[in-house]
């Protein structure tokens, strides 16, 4: 089986200055920090959106990751460092975005809110969504192997959603209690969709399914399904022949029909094995970014339509 590491090589060095890209009206385009609320940056879409949603209109988000940008190849700008400095707190997922990790480890951002703490990370195999720990060259072993996408996991993602809302109402006393009842709604509605995945997905042909990116582990795990991943956690590697010889095997003997792949990166490796297995191609989307080409405005309606998708594959009856 083919094992790829954990997150690709990532440079931290300062690039030119990009900005910080915003992901919804309540953000605004102007800098991160120095504003008249509680200015809070983001590392990416799926904990701008959590911001977003628990802040409510006391909060400023700007997210360092743009729109369209795959997250896990970030580099930070030096006007984003600096912007970094000027905010009131930093949102981000340990071990997802080395650049991002780096740069909250040396800032003086006075709150810091690590997503990773807010719940359980767990070492993926292949087979269910990520990769063998003992191959994993990260250098930080606490995390090393954990598989770091819990944000596809609803029931996870609320655990997320109550530790944010906890550390916003904190920092910001002032607003304590309509951050405490956005808390409460949002988690409501992640229960809600935790639901609908686990009746919408209870009775299916197959309980395999095909990815371009082991993204998917948790989501797997938490609704009994069995995720093959062509490449590991990091969606830009390429998989051996032999890999390839063995997800077409594995297609063939588990009933799989589709190939899942994603909005960010290139279908073509998605294609190309879909073509010499015989099988479809259709959009599983990760959440890391939302874009024109998204199935979906935000989080929760993206995440109908991969319930839908999955249906589909699985053959849901």
């Amino acid at each position: 089986m083919n094992v790829r590491r954990l997150i690709p090589a990532v440079a931290t060095t300062a690039v030119t200055a990009l900005g910080l890209a915003t992901l919804s009206a309540c953000s605004g385009a102007s800098a991160a920090g120095n504003t008249d609320k509680f200015d809070v940056v983001a590392s990416f879409y799926p904990m701008a959106f959590l911001a977003e949603r628990i802040g409510g209109s006391h909060v400023h988000v700007t997210s360092l990751t743009q729109p369209g940008q795959e997250p896990h190849d970030l580099e930070i700008s030096a006007r984003q460092t600096a912007q970094l400095e000027e905010s009131d707190a930093v949102l981000y997922l340990k071990n997802l975005q080395p650049a991002v990790d780096k740069a909250v480890a040396q800032s003086e951002v006075k709150t810091k809110i690590d997503a990773a703490s807010l719940t359980s990370l767990e070492k993926h195999g292949n087979e269910a969504g990520g990769h063998a720990a003992e191959h994993d060259s990260s250098k930080n072993e606490e995390l090393a192997g954990l598989d770091p996408h819990v944000w596809l996991d609803p029931v996870r993602y609320a655990q997320v959603a109550e530790g944010v809302g906890k550390a916003f109402e904190k920092a910001d006393p002032d607003h304590a209690a309509d951050y405490k009842a956005n808390t409460a709604a949002l988690v409501k509605q992640l229960d809600d969709l935790n639901t609908r995945f686990k009746n919408g997905l209870a009775h299916t042909r197959t309980k395999v399914f095909l990815t371009t990116h082991a993204a998917f582990g948790y989501l797997a795990e938490r609704y009994g399904l069995t995720e093959e991943a062509i490449n590991g956690l990091d969606p830009e590697s390429e998989p051996s022949a032999s890999r390839v010889k063995d997800l077409e095997t594995m297609a063939k003997a588990d009933g799989v029909t589709t190939v899942f792949y994603e909005t960010l990166v290139s279908d073509k490796t998605a294609k190309t094995i879909a073509a010499d297995a015989g099988l479809r191609t259709d959009v599983l989307d990760p959440i890391e970014g939302i874009t024109s080409k998204s199935r979906g405005k935000d989080y929760f309606t993206v995440q109908e339509s991969n319930i839908k998708a999955l249906q589909k594959a699985l053959g849901a009856k």
